[in-house]
């Protein structure tokens, strides 16, 4: 079952009553904490107030489903937990096991989590029984993670689709990346460009027979790529002292005399300096074009993975 066919899961109003075991009140209505078997097969067991479930309960569908929370004048309205006839549930976030999903008059609204037969997962705001606001989607076949914007029950807004070795960052419009985004790589590089919609191409007789229906898919158009920048440290060369008369002479000329202690270490500090600086220049040019030698633009092409191949790796979250 899809998490939006829970509505076909109706409860027994409060005009049917069936049988029940419990606490009354003066006015002889269900009050309290009581047993039920409605007509239909279904069992509730919970709190009552005036006669109608509220409070915490745990009502049993005839078909296997199950709801355990909090009602609110017989509707499930709180925290609580659904588990589907299939075995697909509507709880809280795993991170707080104690917590069940949020509900509001009779459907899933606020935040919780979702995890479907397939084991995807949704885990994020509701509104209305429908996945609304920030949410994450996790493909269980592929690994894939969707992170962002949901409008009603759809993939729309600023999001990022993580793969296993790369990822897209961009806007989604009805399930699909729409505009300018990027595609970043693992190994440290980017493809900037867009997704454009362009009409899918079909024979003939599908033209006749499709003529008032048309078919939209987003093509990536590559503007740019960021290359790889190889940096390879490149540390000062000590230098061997200055042996011989021919040193001490020069300095001693320069000076006029035997050089100070603090005038030996400024002069062998800026050797060091000069020296090291003439390599670490002609280092580093050589690493960067070393970089961009070895990094390839069929090399990144290949590397993408086109939404729509991904698409059908991926399984659809359930409508």
């Amino acid at each position: 079952m899809s998490d939006l066919g829970s509505e076909e899961l109706e409860e027994e109003g409060e005009n049917d009553l069936g049988e029940y075991e419990g606490e009354r009140n003066e006015a002889g209505e269900r009050h309290g904490h009581g047993k039920a078997r409605l007509p239909n097969g279904d069992t509730y067991e919970g709190n009552y107030e005036h006669g109608k479930r509220h409070g915490q309960g745990v009502y049993k569908f005839k078909n296997g489903a199950r709801y355990m929370g909090e009602y609110v004048q017989n509707k499930k309205h709180g925290h609580g937990t659904f588990i589907y006839p299939d075995g697909s549930r509507y709880e809280g976030p795993s991170f707080v096991s104690s917590l069940p999903g949020e509900w509001a008059d009779d459907q899933r609204h606020g935040y919780g989590v979702y995890y479907y037969v397939n084991n995807d997962t949704y885990t994020g705001e509701w509104f209305a029984h429908q996945r609304h606001g920030q949410g994450t989607y996790f493909y269980a076949e592929t690994g894939s993670k969707y992170i962002g914007t949901w409008v009603n029950g759809q993939q729309e807004g600023a999001a990022e689709l993580i793969h296993l070795n790369h990822r897209y960052q961009g806007k989604f419009f009805n399930k699909n990346p729409v505009g300018p985004g990027k595609y970043v790589f693992d190994i440290g590089c980017e493809q900037h460009g867009e997704y454009r919609l362009t009409d899918v191409e079909r024979g003939d007789e599908e033209e006749e027979e499709e003529a008032t229906m048309m078919t939209v898919l987003p093509r990536w158009k590559a503007t740019k790529i960021t290359e790889l920048a190889l940096w390879t440290p490149t540390l000062p060369e000590e230098q061997p002292p200055a042996d011989g008369p021919g040193a001490e002479e020069a300095l001693e000329t320069e000076g006029g005399g035997e050089p100070s202690e603090e005038g030996q270490a400024l002069a062998d500090g800026s050797e060091g300096e000069t020296d090291s600086m003439r390599p670490g220049e002609d280092d580093g040019e050589g690493s960067r074009e070393e970089g961009r030698e070895d990094f390839r633009y069929d090399t990144i092409d290949q590397g993408i993975v086109s939404f729509e191949e991904e698409e059908n790796k991926q399984s659809e979250p359930p409508e």
